[in-house]
């Protein structure tokens, strides 16, 4: 059997680590506090969250996804159940989703910590 070992593997120019392109992997994650001031605890091809109220965020992406089709998985860690939705009036696109956090209530609420990952094909 076979075993590949590598720390970094290179695109074809060697100036940085190959994109995950064809293969299943998520294409954008991000973990952050998304109460008082927004900040990022760690991602991947995430710029920023922007914070629009409570509970509504927009994630941005650093490299562009194929299609707005992509799928957005969003959790949060809050003490109290949360439900997630994607926002239906500001239209999704390649590179920016706008996301709401609430109570199961209905309520919007800020979380602690709330993730995104996202599927589907970069540009």
């Amino acid at each position: 059997m076979s075993e590949v070992r590598a720390d970094l593997i290179s695109n074809r120019l060697g100036t940085g680590p190959a994109p995950l392109r064809g293969q299943w992997a998520s294409k954008a994650w991000v973990n952050f506090n998304g109460t008082g001031t927004v900040a990022i605890r760690d991602s991947e091809n995430v710029s920023s969250i922007t914070d629009n109220g409570n509970g509504d965020y927009t994630r941005n992406l650093t490299s562009a996804m194929a299609s707005a089709d992509y799928a957005e998985k969003v959790t949060s860690d809050g003490a109290a159940p949360v439900a997630f939705s994607v926002d239906t009036v500001t239209a999704r696109t390649v590179s920016i989703l706008r996301l709401r956090t609430s109570t199961t209530a209905g309520t919007s609420t800020d979380n602690a910590v709330t993730s995104c990952t996202t599927h589907g094909d970069l540009a």
